[in-house]
């Protein structure tokens, strides 16, 4: 009998739920970005959305990985796959804005508002207890 550790991880369902909202407002953000600065900005638009949601899914894989190793491998996977995540993201936006294709000012604004306003909406769904880490079921 094996388990799905993915499935079964706090953090793996929380970065699904914050994907999930993600989602929600991304029509918003899309039609800001389309009609403010065309469809360099859509594309941009969506990128920063993109980004946002693979930079979720990626840290809650990492750690639920990390976590079946030891407590040392967490912490040193925690901060090392911060540091590769940024890299990535960087790596992305440099090879894009080369291409001519990226609007500055809606993809910063993107991905700052959803990385913050995700966390900031997902906060208020998270069991705050070791009890029952993981999001709150609904009553």
């Amino acid at each position: 009998m094996s388990v799905d550790v993915e499935s079964t991880a706090p953090e793996s369902a929380i970065a699904r739920d914050l994907v999930r909202r993600a989602l929600y407002v991304a029509p918003a953000f899309l039609l800001v970005g389309l009609l403010g600065w065309g469809t360099t900005g859509l594309f941009s638009t969506a990128l920063a959305l993109v980004l946002v949601a693979l930079n979720f899914r990626l840290g809650a894989a990492i750690i639920t990985c990390a976590s079946q190793i030891s407590l040392n491998a967490l912490f040193g996977a925690v901060l090392g796959g911060y540091i590769v995540r940024l890299g990535l993201m960087t790596a992305v936006v440099l090879v894009v804005k080369a291409g001519g294709w990226l609007a500055t000012v809606p993809f910063a604004i993107t991905l700052l508002v959803t990385h913050l306003g995700l966390l900031t909406w997902e906060s208020r769904h998270v069991a705050m207890t070791l009890a029952a880490p993981g999001l709150r079921t609904s009553k």
